[in-house]
């Protein structure tokens, strides 16, 4: 069996956001561990609620958005990710989660995540940049 083979089942999905081609060749599409990336950004940016079809989907990460970061806080963010990971997101198993406040008097926390992808243990990681200041001119 390819490796291919072994990690068609991780799915394919629309890119995010989505990117449209040509004509004859319509939407992009995201696949394998791609496709993981996307859908945990997509997870992490929702708002529980958000989707009327699935109310329940997402990470409630804006509940902290107005919190001093401290230790209480990190924690709160860490337990946020990997509650939703582990609700709505079943092709990974989630190794750890760190939150990274150095850069936070300019108004953003990194928050990184590592994962190993179920079924051909292929570990990855992710920088999820959380924002406290809304605005694009940070």
């Amino acid at each position: 069996m390819t490796e291919d083979n072994k990690k068609s089942f991780l799915g394919t999905g629309w890119s995010f956001p989505p990117r449209f081609l040509d004509s004859e060749q319509g939407i992009e599409m995201s696949r394998d561990d791609d496709d993981i990336a996307e859908s945990l950004h997509i997870l992490l940016s929702t708002v529980p609620g958000e989707r009327l079809m699935n109310p329940e989907y997402g990470c409630d990460l804006q509940s902290q958005v107005f919190q001093n970061i401290n230790n209480s806080t990190k924690v709160i963010i860490e337990d946020l990710i990997a509650t939703a990971i582990l609700y709505f997101e079943p092709r990974i198993r989630l190794i750890g989660v760190n939150v990274d406040d150095a850069g936070q008097m300019s108004g953003v926390v990194n928050v990184s995540i590592t994962y190993e992808v179920k079924g051909v243990n292929s570990r990855r990681n992710m920088v999820y940049p959380f924002y406290l200041a809304e605005g694009t001119d940070l």
